[in-house]
């Protein structure tokens, strides 16, 4: 009786109406606020104006690296020689060199039809140029569908070849290094690479090649990146795109403003 008493005692003294609730909540939220939030805020505050302090001299910096490269770097084409291939009635095609395009995937379900489309409407002579497609993937729905598109293409007179394994050793740069030991492969003179997700523009070779064949101290052209239709779907990817975009320029500068004493 007496446990039941004691209880009931507990009860009503935890016991308030509507009112006091809200009042206690907004009493508990003053106290809470002052010595805990708005230091927390004031914190975050500091932060964000440092960054930005941070970002505007990156900005300053990144204009001034600019401006000096534009006006005493060396042009592009004043290091390298670059020549457009040009059909001869004598040689014909065969004055373009023998370039093999390697696509690696890894269950690209979503972007295998355009990456094998793109590079198969590479402008380079249908002769003298190899498409190999590396298929990692480990759903065989995915598999079938990439080989179903290959053979689409191989139908079309497209000279792609459709290339597995039985073990994923090395992942995607071991599918590349494999896919270089077909004999069809070491007949080719240069190498192009693209990522599964990766669209060429038709004219990528014709831009890219040239600086390859005539130059012989290059061993490696890269390209610069662009965005598609994706980076406006949504603000994230529009956010994402933008910190990409100013990464790779940042990067590109960088490299092209310490070795253009060098070369």
């Amino acid at each position: 009786m007496r446990r039941l008493s004691t209880i009931k005692l507990a009860i009503e003294s935890f016991t308030v109406d509507g009112d006091d609730i809200i009042e206690k909540l907004i009493e508990t939220w003053e106290r809470f606020k002052v010595p805990v939030l708005v230091p927390f805020l004031r914190t975050l505050m500091y932060v964000a104006l440092a960054m930005s302090v941070m970002l505007f001299i990156e900005m300053v910096y990144m204009s001034l690296v600019i401006a000096f490269n534009y006006l005493f770097g060396r042009k592009i084409e004043k290091r390298y020689k670059w020549e457009e291939f040009k059909d001869e009635l004598e040689s014909g095609s065969f004055v373009y060199p023998l370039v093999l395009v390697q696509i690696p995937m890894f269950n690209e379900k979503e972007v295998y039809q355009l990456s094998i489309g793109a590079a198969c409407g590479l402008s380079w002579p249908a002769d003298r140029i190899v498409i190999q497609v590396l298929d990692d993937s480990t759903d065989p729905i995915i598999k079938g569908m990439v080989q179903v598109e290959c053979e689409k293409w191989a139908c079309k007179g497209t000279n792609i070849h459709y290339q597995v394994r039985d073990n994923r050793k090395g992942y995607k740069a071991g599918a590349l290094k494999e896919g270089l030991e077909h004999c069809y492969a070491n007949e080719c003179e240069y190498v192009a690479i693209f990522d599964a997700d990766f669209q060429p523009e038709p004219d990528f070779l014709k831009k890219t090649i040239p600086f390859l064949h005539y130059n012989s101290e290059l061993g490696l052209v890269q390209a610069r990146w662009k965005f598609g239709t994706y980076s406006s779907k949504t603000y994230l990817l529009f956010v994402l795109c933008l910190f990409l975009k100013f990464t790779l320029n940042i990067r590109r500068l960088t490299i092209k403003l310490v070795n253009m004493w060098y070369v």
